[in-house]
């Protein structure tokens, strides 16, 4: 009886064929996902110049994406009860396929954005069902490694995505951003037409539409605000009101949530302590990661008077090392549990972080290289076992809703630390006395990294009360 029970417990909880098969079509689609989230923003330059619309205006091609996708993101654990995986992800890699075309084909702004925002619904889709799908198809000896994998995706696309697109626009127009999209995309749809079944229970609970609307409302209004601030400022009317009411609609949300017996969301998963320490570390390390990341590349173009196309390839060395770490983080959990793994990796990104607050304008590109690299080794590390720490924590559908809620809250913890980060800029800007421009952006910069050194240091205090599952079991049983 007793070797029974082991034996299930080292299967997955959905047995398939060739899990990796069954998950590349979702690999490939978040990577371009997470990748169209940071490529545009070295190409703004080009698209002024060719659209002939100004900067304020070009940033809703990156707010008008997050906006979707925020508002997508909190409806995908209702969605998988609904649709099925396969019907769910060949529905989501189609209409980004079909997004990324129109915005290719584009003549004007219009067209373009339009493209961005049906863009976002497919990343929105996505996202979420890539970490759920592999809680269910990989047996838990193995989940470390395929958690590393799916955080390599998260980590490694946004840190590379500046290097593609500079590359892209060495040689080729702006168009072609889209157009590889649309070719790595055709490539994931065939995987998932062709090597992808369905892995999770249609149970069609029913749907509370008021939730829906509150769910829209409040998560669109937030991401919008914070979004807007870092062009408005944090104490504009506009920014205040959609602050306000995003904060408000979501409290009644949240509540209404808690009152339901099939919630849309369902948070009453944070009352776990495991998931609620495991998801507000990947919170913090997500929120170090942008903000860093914000911030580098304007500091190498600003601070140090470097070409675009060579600010990509200083960046390239830390993008390959995130790869390499985030894959071997995973099999650090399967070794080790999150506890080891995350309380280095936050301590080795408060070294980076302390390193790029004292970068001067007169920095070498080694030091620079170097400060990026020692970050990018600790994100990661950090990032995947924590994320599966707190998955883990939860049984059956409570995955789906777990990783519906961790992937919301990144997108907005990310808006929040891109905004905060140019706020700290601006403000350390106007702090600087003198006419040396790189010195005073320099000065902003480090404002900025203040910001993200103070991330890393609570993400490190935190890591601290990780528990390793297996003591936590014993103690419930003893409490028992």
């Amino acid at each position: 009886m007793e070797q029974t029970k082991q034996v299930t417990a080292m299967r997955a909880r959905v047995e398939v064929d060739r899990p990796w098969l069954a998950m590349t079509s979702m690999l490939i689609g978040a990577f371009v996902g997470m990748l169209s989230e940071t490529s545009l923003n070295i190409a703004l330059p080009s698209l002024k110049l060719a659209l002939g619309v100004e900067t304020s205006t070009l940033q809703w091609l990156v707010t008008g994406y997050m906006l979707i996708i925020g508002i997508i993101l909190p409806f995908s654990s209702l969605i998988s009860k609904w649709f099925t995986t396969r019907q769910t992800v060949i529905f989501a890699l189609a209409d980004f396929l079909v997004g990324a075309v129109i915005s290719a084909t584009a003549s004007g702004f219009g067209q373009l954005l339009l493209g961005r925002m049906i863009q976002g619904i497919g990343t929105g889709l996505i996202l979420p069902l890539m970490f759920t799908v592999a809680m269910q198809i990989f047996p838990p000896q193995k989940l470390g490694a395929a958690m590393g994998v799916s955080a390599l995706v998260i980590m490694f696309a946004p840190a590379i995505g500046p290097t593609l697109t500079g590359l892209l626009l060495a040689k080729l127009s702006w168009n072609w951003i889209f157009w590889s999209f649309a070719i790595i995309l055709a490539i994931a749809l065939a995987f998932a037409i062709f090597g992808l079944k369905n892995v999770a229970e249609i149970t069609k609970p029913k749907v509370d539409f008021l939730s829906l609307v509150e769910s829209v409302i409040g998560f669109g209004a937030l991401v919008m605000g914070v979004s807007f601030a870092s062009e408005l400022g944090w104490s504009s009317p506009v920014v205040l009101g959609l602050l306000i009411v995003g904060i408000v609609v979501l409290f009644l949300y949240s509540k209404r949530q808690l009152s339901l017996a099939s919630p849309i969301l369902n948070i009453k998963i944070f009352a776990k302590p495991a998931f609620r320490t495991g998801a507000v570390l990947v919170m913090l390390d997500f929120a170090i990661i942008l903000s860093a990341m914000y911030l580098l590349p304007q500091y190498i173009q600003s601070g140090l008077a470097l070409p675009v196309a060579l600010t990509g390839m200083i960046m390239l060395p830390g993008g390959i090392i995130n790869a390499v770490v985030s894959a071997l983080a995973g099999r650090l959990y399967d070794s080790h549990g999150a506890k080891m793994p995350a309380r280095i990796g936050f301590a080795i990104a408060l070294v980076g972080a302390i390193m790029l607050a004292l970068v001067k304008p007169t920095s070498s590109v080694a030091y620079v290289i170097c400060a990026h690299i020692i970050m990018m080794i600790g994100c990661p590390l950090a990032m995947s076992p924590s994320q599966t720490h707190a998955l883990n924590a939860l049984e059956g559908v409570e995955s789906a809703d777990g990783s519906t809620i961790m992937n919301t809250m990144q997108q907005i913890v990310g808006a929040i630390a891109t905004a905060l980060a140019t706020s700290f800029l601006m403000l350390g800007q106007s702090f600087y006395n003198g006419a040396n421009k790189q010195a005073a952006f320099t000065n902003g910069v480090h404002f900025g990294i203040y910001f993200t050194i103070v991330l890393a240091v609570v993400g490190l205090c935190l890591a601290f009360k990780l528990k390793d599952p297996a003591k936590s079991k014993d103690v419930d049983l003893n409490n028992k």
